[in-house]
């Protein structure tokens, strides 16, 4: 059972919580903790102790973080140092490791994925960073093996860049972020929440990390409980957790919209850290004897049973034996869900799936920072022993998150055991994450232990017709279930005994073959840039006068990532911004792209000392309206380009794509009632777009229409939250208000100068 509380809390001795209220002083006392008072208290988590030590603005109220290293995989990394070189990049200033885990398969869009393998490899050389080949490592354990460090912190340019569970708190951030790091800048953000993740008891056998995860985040996300907040781990149930297990909760903390998370440290973890050679990066961590949260969840490990996600969001959960129980309504409820993200596109229905009264599944996988863990395979390897997963439409993957574990599951008889039964091992690889391997067929249902089950994630193509559907699962639920051949089994129904196999890490694997420059950067070496790799299109700084035209509206409750910019094979543009923003919106709205670049061309023409009305026709009437009433707007002090309307767009991946692709394209701003992450929002600003919020409820313009911004620049300069707005419809404009929200000087600067880019240059 996981509950959340209504108020903040104090935690004493790291195991007796009092909740903020009337009694809280006398309860304190009481248990000799003195009169401890509240900010005193909010000093002695484990969060507020790591951040000020990376704090360099010496207010712990408006944080400037400087991070120990810097993580980044080959869908980002090309973007990251192209952006960096054209801001004065000269050398990495701290150890960046540039991964190459989302687009190993190189089949792809030809030589597009090996040459960024080149030039991610020729850029460490160059300038002092690690690269790990292909099918090595996927970024998150890599980065768990070789890079975390208690009380440190990392930043990542994938969402998942979560290592709290060793002791280090980790953030994932747009690449624009990491980009200030690598120029010796700050991330800049306000002191964050903490909220207390209190775990009692021990979970039951046949219960793994994904089940608790998957508990927690359905009770915080719709409630937005932890949202841009810590999650510390702490209370007793943490110590009869493993490393692995404690990794496997931590990795999807993602999936709750959290800025970052942390853990309590201890024996578990400081064997961790010796089993991989690396016993000095171990620091104990714990709350202070009086600490002070903002919110508390409580986790009854010991009540959670095998959970699972259902189509089409990680929060979308249940107890399996739940759908076992009641499949039809839940599979009706999911066909509802598929009606808001596919409105008539396509047909789509689940009933299919329940054959003589049992749930079958078509496709199972276990793979990625999740899923792909030592204990996690095997445990599946355990389950599946002496089983079959049958030769009809069942099918069963498994990808080790690294070629240690793979090496040692070959070595402890895992790997026989999962082969034995016909499933398939394969290398190192995030693919099946987020859409380029392993997609199953047309209507088909595939459960997963890795991270998201957001729509055509899986890559499936709906503009095509194609949906498919993946649910979220444990490890040990998807084996018993493939056991079974297809029919949806708890894990709890295994009634063998799981081996307990002791890890052994071979760190030669990775002296072999990663290169490792130690810091020490070669000027000599000429980066190796494929046909595809392009620089970033020249961006203009903000005008005093704005015309937007809205060219997508999305009423759906939470616009992701992936339904902004498509994963899967459009990643294999990701080095080329142009041709990858051909795909922008391309499986939500296939109007986008067209509407947006019939926007761009009067920008264009403009900036080229052209008549912007020749080249967009349409505009002609739109500003008669606007100088009929600002006579003094004029070629020499407007702009054009296009915003899109989304009620929470955002959530999930940090791929600053979703943002640069609108850039590029002619994007100004987006609109919305809310942002559904931090790493979204600075995406926005680090491309020079302008966040604008507007109340739920209040639009008054339609998509295909116009909003006005006058002195647009001079409201960003003077610090306006509050900016004045015209829709424009009708040959009449309405006046509305939209809202910036809290912006810190340096990034009104950035969207003031037009782009980060634009703004390391003039600095």
């Amino acid at each position: 059972m996981v509950t959340t509380f209504d108020k903040g809390c104090y935690l004493v001795e790291g195991s007796r919580i009092i909740p903020d209220d009337e009694n809280a002083v006398q309860e304190l006392l009481s248990l000799g903790a003195g009169e401890t008072g509240k900010n005193e208290a909010k000093e002695n988590t484990i969060a507020y102790g790591i951040l000020k030590s990376h704090n360099v603005s010496g207010n712990m109220e408006k944080l400037n973080i400087k991070f120990d290293k810097l993580t980044s995989h080959d869908i980002t990394y090309v973007g990251i140092i192209q952006t960096a070189r054209a801001s004065g990049l000269t050398r990495f200033p701290i150890p960046y490791v540039l991964t190459n885990c989302h687009n190993s398969l190189c089949a792809v869009g030809g030589t597009i994925n090996e040459d960024d393998h080149m030039f991610g490899l020729t850029a460490a050389q160059k300038y002092g960073g690690v690269y790990v080949p292909p099918h090595q490592a996927v970024i998150h354990q890599y980065a768990r093996e070789m890079l975390s460090l208690g009380g440190g912190m990392i930043l990542g340019s994938d969402s998942h860049t979560r290592y709290g569970a060793l002791g280090t708190m980790a953030i994932g951030e747009g690449g624009p972020e990491l980009v200030k790091q690598l120029l010796s800048q700050t991330y800049d953000v306000d002191m964050p929440e903490v909220v207390a993740i209190y775990l009692e008891g021990e979970p039951v056998k046949g219960v793994g990390p994904q089940d608790v995860a998957l508990a927690i985040i359905g009770e915080v996300f719709g409630s937005g409980y932890v949202k841009n907040k810590i999650m510390e781990f702490v209370g007793p149930g943490v110590k009869n957790l493993s490393a692995d297990f404690r990794i496997g909760i931590d990795v999807m903390t993602t999936e709750t919209t959290c800025l970052s998370s942390i853990w309590e440290t201890d024996d578990v973890i400081r064997e961790y850290y010796e089993t991989h050679g690396r016993s000095s990066d171990y620091k104990e961590l714990k709350p202070g004897k009086v600490a002070y949260y903002d919110g508390l969840v409580k986790v009854d490990l010991g009540s959670i049973r095998p959970m699972i996600a259902m189509p089409f969001h990680p929060s979308n959960v249940y107890e399996i034996d739940e759908v076992n129980r009641n499949a039809a309504d839940i599979l009706a409820d999911v066909e509802k869900r598929a009606k808001v993200s596919f409105g008539d596109k396509v047909e789509f229905s689940l009933k299919d799936k329940i054959k003589n009264g049992k749930f079958m599944v078509d496709q199972g996988i276990i793979a990625g920072c999740a899923g792909g863990g030592f204990e996690n395979i095997c445990a599946a390897a355990d389950i599946l022993k002496g089983h079959f997963i049958g030769n009809d439409r069942f099918t069963l993957s498994v990808y080790p998150a690294s070629t240690p574990i793979f090496m040692e599951i070959v070595k402890n008889g895992a790997a026989a055991a999962i082969l034995e039964s016909g499933a398939i091992l394969k290398t190192a690889f995030c693919g099946p994450c987020f859409g380029a391997g392993d997609t199953p067929a047309n209507n088909a249902f595939s459960i997963r232990h890795s991270t998201r089950n957001f729509p055509n994630r899986e890559g499936s193509k709906v503009q095509n017709g194609q949906v498919a559907s993946v649910a979220l699962m444990d490890a040990r639920s998807i084996a018993a279930t493939a056991a079974n051949k297809g029919v949806l089994t708890p894990a709890t129904e295994f009634d063998g005994e799981f081996t307990g196999y002791t890890y052994h890490f071979d760190s030669e694997i990775y002296k072999n073959r990663v290169f490792d420059s130690k810091g020490v950067a070669d000027e000599s070496v000429e980066l190796q840039l494929g046909p595809n790799i392009k620089d970033w299109p020249k961006m203009s700084a903000l005008p005093e006068n704005l015309v937007l035209k809205v060219v997508s509206e999305i009423h759906d409750p939470v616009t992701t990532t992936d339904e902004l910019i498509p994963s899967g094979e459009t990643s294999s543009y990701r080095s080329n911004p142009l041709g990858l923003a051909e795909f922008t919106l391309s499986r939500k709205d296939p109007d986008y792209v067209g509407l947006a670049k019939q926007v761009r061309a009067a920008q264009d023409a403009l900036t080229a000392g052209k008549d912007p009305v020749e080249a967009f026709p349409e505009l002609r009437s739109v500003m008669d309206v606007i100088t009929g009433d600002f006579a003094d707007v004029n070629k020499d002090n407007i702009g054009f380009g296009s915003t899109i309307f989304a009620v929470k767009p955002g959530d999930g991946s940090a791929r600053e794509q979703a943002a640069s692709c609108q850039k590029v394209l002619g994007g100004w701003a987006n609109v919305a009632n809310e942002y559904a992450t931090k790493r979204y929002r600075s995406n926005l600003i680090n491309w020079g777009m302008l966040p604008f919020i507007i109340e739920e409820g209040e639009l008054p313009f339609k998509n295909k229409e116009y909003i006005f911004l006058p002195g647009i620049r001079t409201a960003v300069r003077e610090k306006n939250d509050e900016i004045r707005a015209f829709a424009v419809t009708g040959g009449t404009m309405k006046e509305f208000k939209l809202r910036l929200g809290n912006l810190t000087d340096d990034e009104r600067q950035i969207i003031l100068d037009g782009c980060l880019i634009n703004y390391n240059r003039v600095k």
